[in-house]
């Protein structure tokens, strides 16, 4: 029975391959940010649909920026609850602070002479949960980190993000869009937002390599960590619980939200 299983799973695993490395639409510019001027299609880049623009100049002038809290913008449809939002916004908040804080020292709050991130959230696909239940039973039988998804099942995320210099000028942009792939290490999850929260991890790497200069090298951790108020860096029991279960939690792989976004609604 198992050897049929894996046998009947392999076959449509291999007919959805094809397909796997078109895991998102091009994205479409939302303005949310200042300008979208220069931004070029990133050609190198097969899970996610990404347009970037960077001035080396302007970008190396800036060694510290405040990271702006993420925000919502334009996502209507479909409707996430405030919580459903907020977790996913506290991620991509988590991860962004991550990478950038390994480029650039990290400011509390806005400072005169500091740069600033913008983040803006600008498409949210639902996981779809019963496609992803069956998902982790059939991957039971599949040994190895590759996941097989259900079609029409998968979520996904898309964000744009600028780097803006003291007096307000965009140093660097990106545009990236991304949906959880048919078959990949993405996890499925019983939850609506298990796409949307981890590929909050991808979309923070982007946006650290698109926003710093080229020459910028990646610097250890700092200490104290800048990023803490999110949580740690590693939750060792959202990993454990994706080892023995096959899927992914937000509950127990993100961090937690900052006190103020817990206390304020989501617009």
């Amino acid at each position: 029975m198992a050897g049929r299983i894996i046998r009947g799973l392999g076959a449509a695993a291999l007919a959805m391959a094809a397909g796997a490395c078109a895991s998102g639409s091009a994205p479409s510019n939302s303005g949310f940010l200042t300008t979208y001027e220069g931004l070029t299609p990133r050609t190198d880049v097969v899970r996610a649909s990404v347009q970037q623009r960077r001035d080396e100049a302007l970008a190396s002038t800036i060694t510290r920026l405040w990271v702006a809290p993420t925000e919502v913008f334009g996502v209507t449809d479909p409707i996430l609850s405030d919580d459903d939002r907020r977790a996913v916004l506290s991620e991509v908040d988590r991860q962004v602070c991550y990478e950038l804080s390994e480029r650039f020292e990290i400011a509390e709050q806005p400072e005169p002479q500091a740069g600033t991130v913008r983040v803006g959230v600008t498409y949210i696909r639902p996981t779809h949960q019963a496609g992803s239940a069956a998902a982790a039973v059939a991957n039971f039988f599949i040994p190895g980190p590759i996941k097989v998804r259900a079609p029409g099942g998968t979520g996904g995320l898309g964000a744009e993000a600028e780097l803006l210099t003291p007096d307000g000028r965009q140093a660097a942009a990106i545009v990236w869009r991304r949906d959880a792939m048919l078959v990949g290490t993405d996890k499925p999850s019983l939850s609506r937002i298990g796409d949307a929260h981890q590929l909050a991890e991808p979309l923070g790497d982007m946006v650290g390599d698109a926003l710093a200069p080229d020459d910028r090298e990646v610097r250890p951790i700092p200490s104290p960590d800048p990023c803490e108020r999110f949580g740690p860096r590693v939750r060792v029991e959202g990993i454990l619980a994706g080892f023995a279960t096959g899927l992914y939690e937000p509950g127990l792989s993100g961090g937690r939200p900052p006190a103020d976004q817990e206390a304020d609604p989501v617009d």
